[in-house]
C-alpha cells in the first residue's frame, strides 16, 4: 500500500493510477489534482489506521438512509403527471424513470424546473403542491 507522503510528489497520471488501484474504479470526472491528492491521502490514512470508528459508520449510514428517504417525493411514480399554472401558463411535468420531463427536456429535480418557471428559488415539491405548505 502506498504511503501518504508519497502522494505529495505525484503528478496527475500517478494519482489516477493510485486511485484505480485503491478504489477499483475510474476517477470521477472533473476532480482536480489537488482534491484527488487530498481524497487519496484521507483514504490511504483511513485504511492504514483501520478506517472510521464503527459508531461513526453507523451514524453515516443512518443519515444516508434519511437523505434517500427525504430526496424522494412521496406519491410520484413513473407515468405520473404534475400540472401547475403560473402567470397564466399551464406547465405540465411528466414523471419518468430518469427524472421529470418538462418542455421536452428531462430534469433531475422538480426544484430546478420550478426555478426555470418562476425565476426564483422554490422547493419543487412545494411549488407543484406536493407538500402541505404552499397549497392553495
Amino acid at each position: 500500500m502506498i504511503r501518504v507522503e508519497e502522494l505529495e510528489t505525484m503528478d496527475r497520471a500517478a494519482l489516477v493510477a493510485v486511485w484505480s488501484e485503491v478504489f477499483q474504479s475510474p476517477v470521477p470526472k472533473g476532480m482536480s489534482q489537488n482534491f484527488l491528492r487530498r481524497f487519496l491521502a484521507f483514504e490511504v490514512q483511513a485504511r492504514q489506521m483501520g478506517g472510521l470508528p464503527k459508531h461513526v459508520l453507523v451514524r453515516l449510514n443512518a443519515r444516508s438512509g434519511e437523505a434517500k428517504r427525504k430526496a424522494t417525493t412521496p406519491g410520484l411514480k413513473p407515468g405520473g403527471r404534475l400540472l401547475r399554472e403560473w402567470n397564466g401558463v399551464t406547465h405540465v411535468v411528466d414523471v419518468t424513470e430518469e427524472g421529470f420531463v418538462w418542455n421536452g427536456k428531462t430534469w433531475r429535480s422538480l426544484s430546478v424546473i420550478a426555478r426555470e418557471i418562476t425565476g426564483a428559488h422554490w422547493s419543487g415539491p412545494r411549488f407543484f403542491g406536493l407538500t402541505g405548505k404552499g397549497r392553495s
